[in-house]
C-alpha cells in the first residue's frame, strides 16, 4: 500500500539521522507545510524560507535572468546547503545526514494564463560526513486552480525528499513514487537528474526512459 503524504512526512520527521532546510519560492511553502502538520517536526526541520520578493531573492541568491529555471534552483541549493553546513556541521555533523530542499515555481496567477511549471531539487548526504548528492526535477503543473497546483507541489516535494532517502538506489521505485497520492493528469514530471556523490557513473538517460514508461 502506498503511504500517504502525511505518513511520509512523519516518517522523515521521526528519523533521527535526517535534518535540513526548506526554501520555496512561487507557490507558498507547501512542502514544508506537510512536515509542520505532521508530528515531530523539530526532528527534521532546521529552517524554512520563502524569499518571494525579487529584490529579497536577489539579495540572498544573487541576480537571475530567469527566476523559474534550473540555474536559479542551483543557486538556491548552493546557498542553503552551504549555510546549513556552516552553522550545524560542527554541532551535529557526525551523526546527521544533512539536506536542503528548494523549489522555484510559476503557479497560476489571478490574471496569468501562461505555462505553470517548477524546478524542485534536493541536495543531501547519503550518510553523515559524505559529500553532497543532488536530485533535481522539472514538473509541469496541469491543474487550473492555484490552490490545486500548490497542493500538487507540496505532495511532489514530500515524495522527492522521501524518495531521496528511501529509494535512491532503486530508480523504478523512485520514479513511480514521485507522483504518489496524486491523481492522473495533475502534473507531469518531464526531467529528472541525479548528480554528485554516489552518482558519478549514473546514466541520466535511464531517468528519461523511466519517466516515459
Amino acid at each position: 500500500m502506498t503511504p500517504k503524504t502525511y505518513d511520509k512526512a512523519q516518517e522523515l520527521n521521526l528519523d533521527p539521522l535526517i535534518y535540513g532546510t526548506f526554501a520555496e519560492i512561487g507557490a507558498g511553502q507547501e512542502t514544508a507545510n506537510y512536515f509542520f502538520r505532521a508530528s515531530g517536526t523539530a526532528g527534521l526541520v532546521a529552517k524554512t524560507i520563502s524569499a518571494y520578493d525579487m529584490t529579497m531573492s536577489d539579495a540572498i541568491y544573487g541576480r537571475a535572468q530567469r527566476y523559474v529555471s534550473a540555474d536559479r534552483l542551483s543557486a538556491m541549493l548552493d546557498h542553503e546547503y552551504s549555510i546549513l553546513l556552516e552553522r550545524l556541521s560542527a554541532k551535529r555533523g557526525n551523526e546527521t545526514t544533512f539536506f536542503s530542499f528548494c523549489n522555484t515555481v510559476r503557479a497560476r496567477g489571478w490574471k496569468d494564463h501562461g505555462e505553470c511549471h517548477g524546478w524542485l531539487g534536493i541536495r543531501f548526504q547519503m550518510k553523515p560526513g559524505d559529500p553532497p548528492s543532488d536530485i533535481i526535477l522539472h514538473v509541469r503543473l496541469l491543474d487550473n486552480r492555484t490552490i490545486d497546483q500548490m497542493e500538487t507541489l507540496g505532495v511532489i516535494g514530500v515524495n522527492l525528499i522521501h524518495s531521496a532517502f528511501r529509494y535512491r538506489g532503486h530508480l523504478k521505485k523512485f520514479v513511480e513514487s514521485l507522483t504518489d497520492n496524486l491523481a492522473a493528469g495533475r502534473a507531469e514530471v518531464d526531467l529528472l537528474k541525479f548528480s554528485g556523490h554516489g552518482y558519478d557513473f549514473f546514466d541520466n538517460r535511464l531517468c528519461a526512459l523511466q519517466l516515459v514508461e
